[in-house]
């Protein structure tokens, strides 16, 4: 009989009779009949000395085969970001005074940036999406945060629905704590995630703000239909598997001792990525990454990062190690 299952969860069954492998060290086949699922994400395994049992695999490597999916999906969504930054870098050798085709418009400085997207949000009239990475620790001014907070109201009373997304530090900035409190009463929706893309701006799903350069002095405002359509694909996946704000934020099991940011920092160690890169993919500064990074080489007994990368691979703390 036909059993749907979600594209990247379990069903209901499934999770029963895999607890239940867990516990027992087997499971039947005729057992499985009713959660394939089971055995279609690898969480079972076929059994080399009795063919008529499966075995799971441990709870570390399940949650790793369950989530791959997703983050080669992402990991797709960051290569087309970092080609439109390519692509843009050419586009931004205009003339003085030269005027760039409306479909695709390249500002430079924060203040030219600014006025674009102000006039674009004084059009707006149906929805507003964020993305907005953290890059170290927020160094807004009191000022700046009240204007955001400001114009937040002002979409809201126009009948402008808002969603943003967020890095996971969000959550323990004491002032994006307040900020957010203070607009619940606008129908703000905010969800987080670990990692997160660019900033993207994209406004009634008809214009969209992207950086073109690392330093965020140089912006892309797009118009192009294609494009616009696009990113708002990228939008909705990333939000569709981030975390609401109101929910805490669920961790897989990770080793006594070890957090689960402390974990992500030693996967992205173990790929070889150094401090500055992992803190700004995971939106920390990098005293914070580093103080993060020392207490990985405490809990292993490591003296040097070459020797800390050995035992990270070694340890299971990484997902598939």
């Amino acid at each position: 009989m036909e059993h749907p299952h979600p594209e990247t969860a379990l069903c209901d069954m499934g999770r029963r009779l895999y607890t239940s492998a867990l516990r027992t060290g087997q499971l039947s086949r005729e057992a499985t009949g009713l959660a394939p699922c089971l055995t279609n994400t690898g969480l079972l395994r076929h059994d080399p000395v009795a063919p008529h049992r499966l075995r799971p695999a441990p709870p570390s490597e399940a949650v790793a085969n369950l989530i791959r999916p997703l983050e080669r999906e992402l990991s797709e969504y960051r290569r087309f970001t970092a080609a439109l930054a390519g692509t843009v870098e050419q586009l931004t050798t205009f003339a003085a005074g030269e005027t760039a085709s409306p479909l695709l418009t390249v500002w430079k400085g924060k203040d030219e940036i600014e006025a674009a997207l102000l006039r674009a949000l004084d059009d707006a009239t149906e929805e507003f999406l964020a993305i907005q990475p953290a890059s170290g620790r927020p160094n807004r001014t009191a000022e700046k945060i009240r204007a955001t907070a400001q114009r937040v109201r002002e979409l809201h009373e126009r009948g402008v629905t808002q969603r943003t997304l967020y890095n996971h530090t969000y959550r323990h900035h004491p002032a994006t704590l307040a900020y957010l409190d203070g607009l619940k009463d606008t129908g703000l929706e905010v969800r987080t995630m670990d990692e997160t893309a660019e900033r993207l701006l994209i406004i009634d799903r008809a214009v969209a703000f992207v950086p073109a350069q690392p330093d965020r002095e140089t912006a892309l405002e797009i118009r192009h239909p294609g494009l616009v359509w696009y990113l708002v694909s990228v939008f909705e996946r990333f939000w569709q598997i981030a975390v609401p704000w109101e929910r805490p934020v669920p961790y897989q099991d990770t080793p006594p001792g070890i957090t689960g940011v402390q974990q992500k920092i030693a996967q992205l160690l173990v790929e070889g990525h150094l401090d500055e890169a992992i803190a700004r993919r995971l939106g920390m500064n990098i005293r914070t990454c580093r103080a993060h990074i020392a207490k990985l080489s405490a809990a292993l007994g490591s003296d040097s990062r070459t020797q800390l990368g050995f035992l990270l691979a070694r340890s299971g703390i990484v997902d598939g190690g």
